[in-house]
């Protein structure tokens, strides 16, 4: 069983961990800066049901998991929400392109997407790595 605050001793895992961290942070704080645009605005369009309340809750939680990720506190907790997330953007904006614009369409503009997501599950396996709070408090409490 995972627990939630243990990670391995990887130096490398904060490079993943910023570029997940950095880009649900920044499309967090979007969604709530432009909700017309990027948050309940977008929401509606894809049919998502209660918009506004939908596009401020995956706001609020893709800053909130993004500052964990990047401080590497309960990364594996933090990184849940955001494969729930990347999994719903998927069926939610990406089925359409395939359908109406083939395979290479959906590859070529879902690039983004499949790094966040396997970047996400790459965080949940692994943990925060070396340069992280979980670590510090891991060690901490030997």
């Amino acid at each position: 069983m995972l627990k939630l605050n243990h990670t391995d001793n990887s130096k490398t895992t904060i490079l993943i961990r910023l570029m997940v961290g950095a880009v649900f942070l920044s499309e967090g704080i979007q969604k709530l800066l432009f909700p017309a645009l990027q948050g309940s605005g977008r929401f509606e369009k894809i049919g998502l049901p209660l918009p506004e309340f939908s596009g401020n809750l995956v706001g609020t939680f893709e800053i909130l998991c993004g500052v964990m990720v990047i401080l590497g506190l309960l990364t594996r907790l933090a990184s849940i929400p955001l494969i729930i997330i990347m999994l719903v953007a998927f069926a939610t904006t990406k089925t359409e392109v395939y359908i109406e614009k083939g395979l290479w369409e959906l590859l070529h503009g879902s690039r983004t997407d499949w790094a966040m997501l396997l970047g996400s599950i790459f965080l949940l396996l692994k943990g925060g790595g070396y340069w992280s709070l979980d670590n510090k408090l891991m060690t901490d409490g030997k």
